[in-house]
C-alpha cells in the first residue's frame, strides 16, 4: 500500500478513531451476515491490512476459513464520514503480532490473554475502499438539501466521495 497518497491518508484518518467496524461475510447458505469487531491497528500496516481478534470457537472463524471475501464498514455519523472496505480475510498465527496488537479491551473478551487458545488474529487485506466524507456543517448540508428539494436538482458538493483500489 502506498501510504504517501492523499486517498490512503484520508482513508486511515476516517477510520482510525472509530472503535468498531462491521465485518460482513457470506454464510454457508450464501446469506450476508455482519459482526461488530474492534479494529486493533494503530495505523495502516505496510500490507494494507486491518487486524481483528475473534474467537476460534465461533461461526465467524469457521466460515472465514472457507470463504474469506469480506466487507468492513465504518460509520461516524457525528462527523458525516462513512467507509466501506472490501478484501480478503485470513487467520494469522503469529504470537508476536498478537502481542503487538494486544490491549486491555481484548483482555475482556479473551481472559486467557494473548496466549488464550481461543484467540484468533484475523487479518483483512484491503483490496478496494470507498469513502464519503462531508466537511460542511449540518446547517450548510440542510440548506443544500432544501434547495435541491425546491429546485428538483440533486444537491452538489456535499463532501468528498472517493474509491481506491489497493491490491
Amino acid at each position: 500500500m502506498h501510504h504517501d497518497t492523499p486517498g490512503h491518508e484520508t482513508l486511515w484518518k476516517l477510520i482510525k478513531d472509530i472503535r468498531f467496524g462491521m465485518l460482513t461475510h457470506r454464510t454457508s447458505t450464501g446469506m450476508l451476515h455482519a459482526h461488530p469487531l474492534t479494529t486493533q491497528n494503530r495505523e495502516f500496516d505496510e500490507h494494507g491490512e486491518l487486524y481483528f481478534f475473534i474467537p476460534k470457537s465461533g461461526e465467524l472463524y469457521e466460515r472465514l476459513l472457507t470463504d474469506g471475501e469480506v466487507n468492513v464498514s465504518y460509520a461516524n455519523p457525528d462527523d458525516d464520514s462513512y467507509v466501506s472496505l472490501s478484501g480478503q480475510a485470513r487467520a494469522v498465527d503469529d504470537h508476536a503480532q498478537k502481542q503487538a496488537l494486544w490491549s486491555p479491551m481484548a483482555q475482556a473478551w479473551f481472559p486467557g490473554g494473548v496466549s488464550d487458545p481461543n484467540l484468533a488474529l484475523l487479518a483483512v487485506r484491503i483490496r478496494h475502499a470507498e469513502y464519503w466524507d462531508v466537511d460542511e456543517s449540518k446547517m450548510v448540508q440542510l440548506f443544500k438539501m432544501a434547495k435541491a428539494a425546491i429546485t428538483g436538482e440533486p444537491p452538489r458538493s456535499l463532501g468528498e466521495h472517493k474509491e481506491l483500489t489497493l491490491y
